[in-house]
């Protein structure tokens, strides 16, 4: 029996052949090329951290993702990237959903009976409207503006300054019951800042409420009610490209799970802080996170691919 077993695998071997069994058990060369999955999902989890923490503290989450991928090396197609954003929608809508509910059954019944002064109303329209600019401009301008660290830092950088000098000077005496219009709308066209990358969307609608004399906590959340169209129509459009794209589901539905907690999280948390503290913390670290970035290309750091 073993002398049968021994011709089984000498003989093809004298004749130049491997043995049926080295063939099985030898991986071929796309296997080993192609990357473990146990990595990406790994990477995918993290990424989905990142982004859920970052998307709606003024810090931008494009810059972090970005910078993220290039100091560790990855390589997540950015459409990728893009579409870990749909757990971030699905997060701020959750924790929204019944002021969003008061907010359309208020506005309907403001229609019906021509209250245009109503409080829902106007709080309906200041979201349409306001959206409207970032949507023109994002379609017009998306792709001209390079996604590049020094980018970014600069952004950061006037951004941070920004939002310094409307912690300084706002009055911050208005709250949620006394927007109008018009704040949705000046509040849209500060979002239009966020197609920079590093200028972050929470960031400048934040900012921009805060010059307006709303309080921390109402800039805050009429920010975050404000972006969920921009938001919710920018992640659909990268999804559909993602999906195109991707080899594999899983990683992305890893990367949304991860990124609807930390961001469920991250917006629980700010209005929480802003309730007592200021957004100076935020100024701060914008500063250093540019900086560090603009001392790293001075040093020579050069991002993958760049």
């Amino acid at each position: 029996m073993s002398h049968l077993l021994l011709s089984a695998i000498v003989e093809p071997l004298a004749a130049g052949l491997s043995p049926v069994w080295l063939a099985v058990t030898t991986p071929t060369p796309a296997a080993t090329a192609s990357p473990n999955l146990l990595v990406e999902l790994f990477q995918a989890a993290i990424l989905g951290i990142v982004q859920g923490i970052t998307e709606f503290l003024p810090i931008s989450s494009t810059a972090h993702l970005i910078i993220f991928r290039d100091v560790f090396g990855w390589q997540q197609q950015k459409y990728f990237v893009d579409a870990i954003q749909f757990g971030s929608v699905v997060a701020v809508v959750w924790y929204f959903w019944r002021d969003i509910q008061t907010i359309l059954s208020g506005a309907w019944q403001a229609y019906q009976q021509q209250e245009w002064q109503r409080e829902e109303w106007k709080i309906l329209v200041g979201i349409v409207v306001g959206t409207i600019p970032a949507l023109f401009c994002g379609f017009i301008f998306k792709d001209l503006i390079p996604e590049s660290p020094f980018v970014i830092a600069l952004a950061s950088i006037f951004m941070a300054l920004l939002l310094g000098l409307a912690e300084k000077f706002g009055t911050r005496k208005r709250d949620f019951n006394q927007l109008e219009v018009k704040d949705g709308f000046l509040v849209g066209l500060g979002q239009t800042l966020a197609l920079v990358p590093g200028a972050s969307r929470s960031g400048s609608t934040l900012t921009t409420a805060l010059f307006l004399g709303l309080q921390r906590q109402t800039a805050a959340r009429f920010s975050f009610l404000l972006g969920i169209p921009t938001l919710t129509i920018a992640t659909l459009y990268q999804s559909t490209k993602a999906l195109r794209s991707i080899e594999s589901f899983l990683p992305l539905l890893i990367g949304i799970i991860s990124t609807f907690i930390f961001s469920y999280l991250s917006i629980a948390w700010l209005l929480k802080f802003l309730q007592r503290k200021s957004t100076w913390v935020f100024v701060w670290y914008r500063l250093a996170f540019g900086s560090i970035i603009l001392g790293a290309i001075a040093a020579g750091w050069r991002p993958v691919g760049g």
